[in-house]
């Protein structure tokens, strides 16, 4: 009896050892589990201190972002910033050095030698360099900047002006300036291509402009307004080309007009116009050689093109970002063949815009289009209003 006893009293005190030990057990895990937690949460708290809020602003807001040069001249950050940190860093010294450096430009130097009498042409000649570095550096033309000075000069050296009112003046100077600078009388392409059938269209520029690419964004908009399109395949002096405008061909569903390489483009060109003729397509779309602007003799084929074929349009692609080598191309082919309309490409990826304020300006013709991105639809219509906006003006 006395063993029974002792072998149950030690069974119960292994039963209460092993319930000890899996609550043991128990409580490890727990605390190991809350331990993670607290991790865990640590890890959240470090997170949300070092997160930035970032807000989306419009496309337009991105632009005006993006190309806001001219606000450098009144000498002040801008009042709108895109990011918003909950966590604010301590100030650098070196940074407070440049901001106060960066506040006193073109605007702050101005207000502080303006009285009530006027400025003289020698203190605005000196105060306006810093102004006229930034747009050469922002790709504007010389004869653009020369204008955005003279009239400039006249306000701020003929009449009186205030302390109070020179930046209002500024202001408006600028703006109006800019706009005559854009003031170019342009037209609506989807209704001047119905005033003839079949109207003809020859695309001019330099090879890697995105001129064929754009041709086919134009067509594909022409396509989308219920007109029929065939391709001319005039770019004989490149075989890639060919093969470029045929592979756009495809995907629009665009019948196009090719002989072999190093045929004569102009007589492609006047077999795509009796394609269309024949069979009563709405507009002929001339794809041309990439010609340097400065070699002579393909300048002279692009002339035999167009003398031959007698293209009702004739626009030039240039590359926005390419600034003043755009608009000194544009210049030249206007001067060569007599363009009648311009399209920027790559205008999306354009930080200084100089070109759009230029080229207008020097050629007398109109942005129809700006390229906007890598699709067919990424073609915009050439908005003014909204470049000017861009300027922070």
């Amino acid at each position: 009896m006395k063993e029974e006893t002792t072998k149950k009293e030690e069974k119960t005190k292994e039963v209460k050892a092993d319930k000890k030990e899996k609550v043991s057990e128990k409580k490890k895990e727990e605390k190991i589990l809350e331990k993670e937690e607290e991790k865990k949460k640590s890890k959240q708290v470090v997170v949300e201190k070092d997160k930035k809020i970032v807000k989306t602003p419009p496309a337009e807001e991105v632009l005006t972002e993006k190309k806001s040069f001219l606000k450098k001249i009144f000498g002040k950050k801008e009042e709108e910033q895109p990011v918003v940190e909950e966590k604010k860093a301590e100030p650098v010294k070196e940074e407070i050095v440049e901001e106060k450096e960066e506040e006193k430009g073109f605007f702050k130097k101005i207000t502080e030698t303006v009285t009530k009498f006027n400025l003289s042409e020698a203190r605005f000649d000196e105060l306006f360099w810093n102004l006229e570095v930034t747009l050469l550096e922002n790709n504007v033309a010389v004869e653009v900047i020369e204008k955005i000075k003279a009239d400039l000069k006249e306000e701020l050296t003929t009449g009186k002006i205030s302390r109070k009112g020179v930046e209002e003046v500024i202001r408006d100077t600028l703006k109006k300036s800019i706009e005559e600078v854009l003031d170019v009388e342009t037209f609506d392409l989807l209704k001047r291509v119905k005033t003839k059938k079949p109207f003809i269209i020859a695309f001019i520029g330099i090879n890697g402009s995105g001129k064929t690419t754009n041709m086919a964004k134009v067509a594909k908009m022409l396509q989308n307004n219920g007109l029929s399109v065939v391709f001319a395949a005039s770019d004989t002096f490149r075989a890639a080309a060919i093969h470029q405008l045929e592979e756009h061909a495809n995907r629009l569903k665009i019948k196009m007009i090719k002989h072999d390489y190093n045929a004569d483009p102009a007589a492609v060109a006047f077999d795509a116009i009796e394609h269309a003729k024949a069979k009563g397509i709405d507009v002929v779309m001339i794809d041309t050689a990439g010609r340097l602007h400065s070699n002579t003799n393909l300048m002279d084929e692009l002339k035999k093109i167009i003398r031959v074929n007698k293209p009702d349009l004739k626009i030039f692609v240039g590359e926005s970002i390419t600034g003043n080598d755009c608009v000194e191309q544009a210049r030249v082919y206007n001067e060569a063949v007599g363009i009648d309309a311009i399209i920027l490409a790559k205008a999306d990826v354009d930080e200084k815009g100089g070109a759009a304020i230029s080229v207008s300006y020097i050629t007398k013709k109109p942005i129809l289009y700006i390229g906007t991105g890598q699709t067919y639809d990424d073609l915009k219509k050439f908005d003014k209003e909204l470049v000017i906006k861009s300027l922070g003006l």
